[in-house]
């Protein structure tokens, strides 16, 4: 019989397991979303875990919002989790408790859906610093009750206390983590490799032990005053006899279970903690007539009569549903007691080493129809020493922007040599470089290298959400951290500074940007096509040349007056399909971005000239260029037009002047500027030098 019941424990133990490690995956956003009772509404993901802002109707945080079956799937009759919807505000207190998911047999095939969506109308207004139980509810039940009674589904007790459990251990997680001020520290283990012998008096003499006794004069005393007084005849009879006597134990270490509990009972409980390796089994023990549970207790699920709390949270406890059998060395009155093994789970925060308080909840009722419950309770702070357990060294992870910086590594050092080679090139051989005979050739390489490496693969191509999310952060005093996040991107921006300075917007615009690439190769395909290029007046040419100014100061205003609009009206950059997502969006925004690339076949770089705003926020940084760059002569302008003709940007006024504000640095200017073949002042002078020499 020994045998057959291990393997039945065994069993039911793996059953177990299986129904509750595994932690399912959040919902989707969409379906939260659309639980969420207006004015509020759903804001940022805060983890991975499907916890989210909660945002007033200014959309400022005004809580959290989050599912139980991600962070506390326990199981219900049915095997699978209960998933409910939980609200809170800032304060911890409850907002809404809405039911999402669930296959419990008696709410499905049974009393039919109503009842159990009933009952989580009752979280709201109630706290979680609440000791909040299911059951009976008190009616005016006495001011010094701690426990908040919700009201129970009859015939369905055990399904609903099972969704109680699930919200107080997911609602405690996020209580510890973003309302505590603090993380959740590394949860302290038992140290099974730590072997003491001890016997029951061992346990007594160092508190490992915790006694509570309480008389039936003592719990008369607590009723004093309230319409229970008189509602226990047999306290009043025998005032000295004892009413509670309750052993508290935590029997997770090795050495202390073994000392409290038989050889068989020692073994299943090992058992069970190689399967639920994160619970910390709590041995209670009642020798007097309170007992521990109710009629109505159903086992595995968390006990009526008993709660716990630490550090002003609530603890979860749950019956581990083990046969007990007690050690023959303790008294015999413990063994003829009341016997349960409550579990914790230690990842929600409990820590065994530091006190925590069991409550014992004293129940009397008044009336004989409809009574009323009235209760008082009893505490028992209990803590176990130290040297039992253990705490994984939690290992400080790196600061996100250093594992950004890691996890790119090779792209960053490629990137940084690819701009450091571009601005000696610019730099240093500028002149050398667009005179090369192939330079058509080497500059459509580099912008290969750009669509390829900075773009499609790296994901460098800059945007102007990010100064538009700095300018955001900055009016409202956040952080720029999220600049740290995308280093890749961090490092062009740094270099575009950079060519503010020797070039303007010529640098970024004209050599760096993947979008102005793939427009500069789809020109190169309409003229290797010979398209007929459309040229717009100068006239026209400089009126919408303001264009993406407007757009630009438009975008400023809807980031000042309308942010959550911010990710739509940006889309009138198309980066974020064309490299982004490498055309892989909805079929409007695909349309959108090939047909500025179509437009380039016949109208040069057209979206870069007269529709872009970040090119816009380029020309204005581009006023920190501390020298012109291009070389000019006086003949520049008058009579020489040459340069102005060939600029493709419309960057060259009549005078010979360069506007450098609408420079996109293609070199075309310099390579006639020192060519002696198709520069008209060095031509002219050539033929003057000629013609003296022969005059001579």
């Amino acid at each position: 019989m020994g045998g057959l019941r291990h393997i039945i424990c065994w069993l039911t133990l793996v059953l177990m397991h299986l129904g509750t490690a595994s932690f399912a995956e959040p919902s989707d956003r969409a379906i939260i979303a659309a639980m969420i009772a207006p004015p509020m509404e759903l804001g940022a993901a805060l983890n991975d875990k499907g916890v989210y802002q909660l945002l007033n109707s200014g959309g400022a945080e005004a809580g959290y919002v989050f599912e139980t079956e991600p962070m506390a799937p326990l199981p219900g009759f049915s095997g699978a989790a209960i998933n409910v919807l939980v609200v809170l505000d800032l304060n911890g207190q409850f907002l809404d408790a809405k039911l999402i998911d669930h296959n419990e047999p008696i709410f499905v095939s049974g009393l039919g859906e109503a009842p159990f969506h009933k009952f989580f109308e009752q979280y709201r207004g109630h706290s979680i610093s609440d000791s909040l139980v299911v059951g009976s509810p008190y009616g005016s039940g006495s001011d010094s009750s701690a426990l908040v009674y919700l009201d129970g589904v009859t015939k369905a007790t055990a399904s609903v206390r099972i969704a109680h459990e699930s919200i107080l251990a997911a609602t405690l997680q996020v209580a510890r983590e973003k309302m505590g001020g603090i993380a959740a520290s590394a949860p302290a283990f038992p140290n099974v490799e730590y072997t003491e012998n001890l016997n029951w008096d061992d346990l007594i003499n160092q508190g490992l032990v915790t006694r509570k006794t309480v008389t039936n004069q003592q719990i008369d005393a607590e009723f004093k005053g309230t319409i229970w007084s008189d509602d226990d005849p047999e306290a009043t009879a025998n005032p000295d006899a004892p009413y509670l006597d309750l052993w508290l134990i935590d029997i997770g270490p090795p050495s202390i279970a073994r000392a409290v509990l038989s050889d068989d009972s020692f073994d299943d409980l090992q058992r069970f903690l190689q399967i639920s390796g994160d619970d910390e089994p709590i041995l209670v023990i009642e020798t007097a007539r309170h007992g521990l549970v109710s009629e109505d207790f159903v086992r595995n699920t968390a006990p009526d009569w008993i709660s716990a709390e630490q550090g002003g949270f609530p603890i979860a406890l749950r019956d581990s549903d083990l046969f007990v059998e007690l050690s023959d060395d303790l008294p015999v009155a413990l063994q003829d007691g009341a016997v349960l093994i409550l579990r914790t789970d230690r990842r929600l925060g409990f820590d065994p080493t530091t006190e925590w308080t069991l409550k014992v909840q004293a129940v009397r009722e008044h009336g004989m129809f409809h009574p009323e419950i009235g209760s008082v309770t009893l505490n028992v702070p209990h803590v176990t020493d130290a040297r039992f357990f253990i705490r994984p060294e939690v290992v400080k992870p790196a600061a996100p922007w250093v594992g950004a910086i890691r996890g790119r590594a090779n792209d960053l050092i490629l990137l940084t040599l690819f701009s450091i080679a571009v601005l000696l090139l610019l730099g240093l051989r500028l002149n050398r470089l667009a005179g090369q005979r192939y330079f058509t050739q080497i500059r459509l390489g580099i912008l290969g290298f750009v669509t390829v490496f900075i773009g499609w693969w790296g994901q460098g191509q800059l945007s102007i959400v990010t100064p538009l999310a700095s300018l955001r952060a900055a009016l409202d005093g956040g952080s720029f951290a999220f600049l740290l996040y995308d280093p890749f991107s961090l490092v062009i921006w740094a270099v575009t500074i950079i060519g503010f300075i020797l070039w303007g917007r010529a640098l970024f615009c004209g050599w760096l940007c993947p979008f102005g690439a793939l427009q500069e190769f789809t020109s190169q395909i309409g003229r290797w096509m010979h398209l007929p290029q459309i040229e717009p007046s100068e006239t026209w040419d400089k009126r919408l040349k303001w264009l993406k100014y407007i757009i630009l100061a438009g975008l400023v205003a809807i980031v000042l007056v309308a942010p959550d609009h911010m990710d739509k009206a940006a889309e009138v950059e198309p980066f974020k399909t064309a490299i982004t997502t490498f055309f892989i969006r909805e079929w409007y925004y695909v349309a959108y971005a090939i047909f500025w690339l179509v437009l380039s076949m016949v109208l040069f770089k057209g979206f870069c000239r007269y529709v872009c705003p970040l090119g816009a926020l380029m020309a204005i940084g581009g006023l920190l260029r501390g020298r012109n760059w291009i070389e000019r002569r006086a003949e520049c302008g008058s009579p020489c037009q040459l340069c102005k003709v060939k600029c493709d940007y419309g960057a060259i006024a009549k005078s010979g002047k360069i506007q450098y504000s609408e420079c996109f640095g293609c070199l075309e200017c310099v390579t006639i500027h020192d060519d002696p073949k198709k520069c008209v002042p060095l031509i002219i002078s050539d033929r003057r030098e000629t013609r003296g020499v022969a005059a001579k």
